[in-house]
């Protein structure tokens, strides 16, 4: 198996776990999580987000974040704030969210501190 493509397996695993954090931490204090994906469909940019609704269903939100070339924290934080902002969050409940999801991502982030988490 090449580097890069283990290295892109990993980043995706990462981006996976990172994912599950947000969706079970949003759970618990009692917001539905987006959905998250990767990479966003506009060209250029590193984090979109794209409303969705329909007939008959609640409102969902589409987080989607720029992976390749970029450290893991960059798209940790991106990860962090599309979640902020899908639900349209304004301080002190926004920051008491934001806190929330830091400390339950601390230990993904932690193991990057080691090693450059940049995708080719």
């Amino acid at each position: 198996m090449s580097s890069a493509h283990s290295s892109d397996r990993s980043t995706a695993l990462d981006f996976a776990s990172a994912v599950r954090v947000i969706g079970a931490t949003l759970h618990r204090m009692g917001f539905a999580a987006p959905v998250f994906r990767s990479p966003p469909r506009i060209v250029g940019v590193d984090r979109s987000i794209r409303r969705r609704t329909s007939e008959g269903a609640s409102a969902s939100a589409v987080v989607a974040v720029r992976v390749k070339d970029r450290p893991w924290p960059a798209v940790v934080a991106d990860l962090v704030e599309g979640a902020v902002a899908v639900h349209s969050l304004l301080s002190p409940e926004a920051d008491r969210v934001r806190a929330a999801l830091w400390a339950e991502l601390e230990p993904l982030c932690a193991v990057s501190a080691t090693t450059d988490r940049r995708v080719a």
